[in-house]
């Protein structure tokens, strides 16, 4: 496979962290405007965690697939596919007449945006070196967490401007102006050689045996379990926040937007920082083993259990904003761990897994969340059991025996 230049081979890995951004900002806008969308079709707690359930489970579903797909085709013009459409479903939110309706499109912007991820870790894989990658991974997962940044205040303002309606049209746009810079910044002769690739080997043609192979290996395996034990607390930032806001620290709609962007910055700083320690062990040792940074995340990412004890809004957010430092640095570190150790033919598919093992969490742990919230009254509860079950998902992963990873 031809390398690109440093400079070109990181404006593609820029380019395609924000392919990340634009899908989240897309999934995210009916999260900061759930209060008002909620009210309006009449959506109580245990509702709405379908809602976000809808979305995972069409996620868990087809991430695999599409990662499969890109493999075998390449990112460059999969991704562009994958944004037209999605930016598509996205924008027919904004006529959804009830809670059937809404349910309907959180499925299939899931199976849409499924492409997202894989093709994401796909180009990043394939542009840097190996021994940029852990930072390349690092700034892949800033653009969910730049995506949740821009989503908050724009739907909000698009709201306090207009419509719920309104908000998922302007978000939506995103997408449209991401196609011709990616467009742009992968069109080389270098970069289409890279991203267009076909890896069409015996690996990438079996079927079932290749699933079942690929997630017996135990840099997979680990990566898997430590993705399910995290997700959930950094999916309630994502998906609760705002209802958490209104509910439990007495906000309006109308302020919301000074206060949900917080988190995912620090989620940004989680993963570029741990992944660039990372980048640097590994310039220098040829084996390293991150085992204390994975350590130091989940115990930041375990303080999303002291949420409830802050005294106000402001102390509450900068409490989950420390939290996604650590699910940042969990994400950025399990997944630059993973791919450096399984075979170039099977990135998108392994990525497709741990995307899968996200959205797995997200379809258990919501609709468990709304229920609990609605009988319980409170989010207490919810909270702590978020934080307490990522330490023994940290443990297995440093525990876990793995193979030496692979600096091709």
């Amino acid at each position: 496979m031809e390398r690109l230049g440093r400079g070109q081979a990181w404006t593609v890995a820029i380019t395609a962290t924000l392919v990340m951004a634009v899908s989240y900002v897309d999934r995210q806008t009916l999260s900061a405007i759930s209060p008002t969308v909620c009210q309006a079709l009449d959506i109580d707690n245990a509702s709405y965690g379908w809602l976000t359930s809808a979305f995972s489970f069409a996620y868990l579903v087809f991430a695999p697939l599409a990662g499969r797909v890109l493999d075998r085709v390449g990112c460059r013009l999969g991704l562009v596919a994958a944004v037209l459409a999605w930016s598509a479903v996205s924008a027919l939110h904004a006529l959804a007449p009830s809670f059937a309706a809404l349910l309907l499109l959180r499925v299939l912007l899931g199976i849409t945006e499924a492409p997202s991820f894989p093709g994401g870790a796909q180009a990043v894989r394939r542009a840097l070196p190996a021994s940029e990658r852990s930072t390349g991974f690092g700034l892949l997962f800033t653009g969910s967490s730049l995506g949740g940044t821009v989503a908050g205040p724009l739907a909000v303002a698009l709201l306090a401007h207009g419509s719920w309606h309104a908000a998922f049209l302007g978000t939506a746009a995103l997408g449209l102006a991401w196609v011709p810079v990616w467009l742009f910044v992968s069109g080389s002769k270098g970069a289409r050689a890279a991203l267009d690739q076909r890896e069409d080997t015996d690996e990438t043609r079996e079927s079932a045996e290749t699933w079942t192979r690929l997630l017996a290996d135990p840099a997979v395996l680990r990566g898997v379990i430590l993705v399910i034990a995290s997700a959930p607390a950094i999916g309630f930032i994502i998906n609760w926040l705002p209802k958490y806001l209104v509910a439990e620290r007495h906000l309006v709609q109308a302020e919301l937007g000074k206060y949900i962007w917080l988190p995912m910055l620090f989620f940004d700083i989680g993963a570029v920082g741990f992944g660039a320690l990372a980048s640097r062990r590994e310039r220098t040792l040829a084996h390293a083993s991150h085992k204390d940074l994975i350590a130091v995340a989940a115990l930041a990412a375990s303080l999303i259990a002291a949420v409830p004890l802050a005294p106000g809004p402001w102390t509450a957010v900068l409490t989950a904003s420390v939290m996604m430092v650590g699910g940042g640095g969990l994400f950025s570190l399990l997944t630059g761990d993973m791919l450096s150790r399984i075979s170039p033919s099977r990135v998108s598919m392994a990525g497709g897994m741990t995307a899968a093992a996200q959205s797995f969490a997200y379809v258990v742990a919501n609709p468990l969340a709304g229920a609990v919230i609605d009988r319980t009254r409170s989010y207490t509860g919810v909270l702590v059991a978020l934080g307490v079950i990522v330490l023994p998902g940290a443990a297995a992963w440093i525990l876990w025996p793995v193979s030496a990873p692979r600096r091709a």
